[in-house]
């Protein structure tokens, strides 16, 4: 087991957080910290031809950083190459290596890393000859590997044997393995595949650790680890522990102290502000096979709540969410698809009458006293969202809920609540519907088509599943006087959901016939005010 090498990727995959832009200092900490702990190769950072956009040294880390750096005695130096940048390239792919790369005997890099999906594996194989030739140890990496066939790794397996690759790695690009089917794929590469195989994990369900060491077992020779974990989502094995758990495999002496030291001092603080690691969400979305950029932009967006992105998982555990699109993750999100239905028409009850809408901000409890004045004298018709419970019961004539998955976790309290319950009810599961036990649901349909409202009797059309959006449609449709909103005092001008509320706001006023809006406690949206007290 001397063989084993470990090969530290952390400049290379946390990069990605900060645009590979690390500081020079940082750089030269963590070098002399691998050598300490006799890491074997250190991935650098990528080596490619995007230019969009600023990233730093580590995004082409080309010999010349690489030889401002002091390296130290026997740390050997690797970079990757996307094998799309390689099949794409318009002169081809011999040009484009010989544009990146020239002979190792004059570059400080010895090791380079291709990393290919399944469709491009073949069409870049002839790169190993052209870097073999040029006297590179070459390795490739073969990325969402876990989901493929035994067939199709088997034919994977062949054709890198008939290639100059010094090793073979495959990735667990979702996170979605565990010790024993890991120890299956390397059973079903090592048929057809003989040379030295390796190993880069996430850890996404908190395998990575145990499934790099179950591999090791199997006769795995590379195992990939970065420092903390760092790297996109839920981040990869940790380099700390790997130097730890495979001491006895490697035969090397492994001192942490520097590596903990730069832990504390730069890697923990980033690590708080930029929030790589694992989490409930990142568990499910290896367990059902979900590309983990698809949680890290949500987990980034504070447009998504909690509700919204388990309701994006359920939507891509049956659509398929391998490969991440940021158009996949915005038609998750809007999760009513077909033709709206429903069978309650809110004209019957609401028309000519002002439709008070309450919101959850603090203003409702600071303004309570005023409010249910209000209501006692006026008697709007008032439309409390989900389960809001700050004002009195018996004011709130209905209540308005249409995201499944609030609707779904909310259903106990509501069909404790007295009111009837507005949702798009037969739009959603038969087990969603049963949850309420017999409650009074008035079924209002809804479809979700960007930048647009359209109010008919008993369904909309909304640009987004807010509920905020699905009350103002309840109102319009209903043929409302006016609508009065109380309790949204918005979310501070540099939160995009406030963009976003403001934005909805803007398009249902620029409706022909909608009603008049009006804020009546204080808020940040771009809305018409007034003041409860006032009337």
């Amino acid at each position: 087991m001397g063989n084993v090498k470990l090969l530290d990727c952390t400049l290379r995959d946390g990069g990605y957080y900060n645009s590979w832009d690390f500081d020079i200092s940082l750089v030269q900490e963590y070098l002399k910290a691998m050598h300490e702990i006799s890491v074997d190769y250190v991935e650098l950072g990528l080596r490619g031809f995007n230019k969009q956009g600023f990233k730093g040294a580590c995004a082409y880390t080309t010999d010349n950083f690489i030889n401002s750096l002091i390296i130290p005695v026997g740390l050997k130096i690797g970079v990757m190459v996307n094998a799309s940048d390689l099949v794409k390239f318009e002169g081809g792919l011999e040009v484009a290596l010989s544009q990146l790369f020239v002979p190792a005997t004059e570059s400080p890099v010895s090791l380079v890393r291709i990393a290919c999906h399944v469709h491009e594996f073949e069409e870049a194989l002839p790169a190993a000859t052209w870097l073999k030739s040029h006297g590179y140890t070459v390795g490739f990496n073969l990325m969402q590997i876990a989901d493929r066939s035994e067939v199709e790794i088997k034919k994977l397996a062949s054709a890198a044997h008939n290639s100059p690759i010094d090793v073979l790695y495959f990735a667990d690009s979702l996170g979605s393995l565990n010790p024993d089917s890991t120890a299956n794929i390397i059973k079903i590469i090592r048929e057809v595949w003989h040379g030295p195989l390796g190993i880069h994990t996430h850890d996404n369900m908190g395998y990575a650790l145990a499934n790099s060491m179950r591999a090791i077992e199997e006769g795995v020779t590379w195992i990939d680890g970065t420092v903390t974990g760092m790297g996109r989502g839920p981040g990869n094995a940790k380099t700390e522990y790997l130097a730890i758990e495979m001491e006895d495999y490697r035969n090397v002496e492994s001192n942490i102290t520097q590596l903990m030291k730069l832990i504390e001092r730069y890697f923990r603080p980033l690590q708080n502000r930029c929030g790589w690691g694992t989490n409930t969400y990142y568990y499910l979305a290896g367990k059902f096979g979900i590309h983990p950029t698809y949680i890290q932009e949500m987990l980034s967006d504070s447009r998504y709540i909690e509700e919204d992105i388990l309701a994006v998982i359920d939507y891509l555990k049956l659509e398929g969410g391998k490969k991440f699109s940021i158009n996949t993750l915005e038609a998750a999100r809007n999760f009513y698809k077909g033709e709206p239905t429903g069978t309650w028409k809110p004209k019957d009850i609401i028309s000519g009458r002002e439709v008070l809408i309450i919101g959850n901000g603090p203003n409702i409890v600071k303004h309570r006293y005023a409010l249910e004045e209000y209501i006692r004298n006026k008697r709007p018709y008032v439309i409390a969202l989900n389960t809001q419970s700050h004002i009195s019961a018996e004011l709130i004539n209905i209540r308005a809920a249409c995201h499944p998955v609030r609707i779904l976790a909310d259903s106990s309290l509501h069909a404790s609540l007295p009111h009837p319950l507005v949702i798009p009810a037969s739009m959603l599961s038969e087990s969603i519907i049963k949850a309420f036990n017999g409650k009074d649901l008035l079924d209002f349909g809804i479809s979700i088509h960007e930048n647009t409202f359209k109010f008919e009797s008993n369904f909309s059309v909304l640009p987004n599943s807010l509920v905020l959006s699905y009350a103002l449609a309840i109102a319009t449709s209903g043929n409302a006087l006016r609508i009065l909103l109380a309790g949204f005092d918005g979310y501070g001008a540099d939160d995009p959901r406030t963009s976003e509320v403001n934005n909805l706001l803007s398009q249902f006023t620029q409706v022909p016939n909608t009603p008049p809006i009006v804020s009546i406690t204080p808020t940040q949206y771009k809305i018409s005010t007034s003041s409860v007290y006032a009337f």
